[in-house]
């Protein structure tokens, strides 16, 4: 992983998921990095579907539109 992206257990900034976010969007990155990148994420925001919101949305959604949500994510409690 090149430096822009951090280490794998680092806490991210918004801006940094962002950039993460955007980079997976644009289908940057080598198979291991993607892979690198999705659980980078998955550590440092609520939603538990992240890689959902950026490959398979029910909508389209910008790179920003998608950290906003998966920030906001609140679970049902029952």
């Amino acid at each position: 992983m090149d430096d822009k992206k951090g280490a794998v257990h680092e806490r991210l900034t918004k801006a940094q998921i962002v950039d993460l976010v955007t980079s997976l969007y644009n289908g940057e990155g080598s198979e291991k990095e993607v892979g690198e990148w999705i659980e980078l994420l998955q550590r440092n925001v609520p939603h538990p579907d992240i890689s959902n919101l950026i490959f398979w949305p029910e909508k389209d959604l910008t790179p920003e539109e998608i950290v906003e949500k998966a920030l906001n994510y609140k679970p049902i409690v029952l």
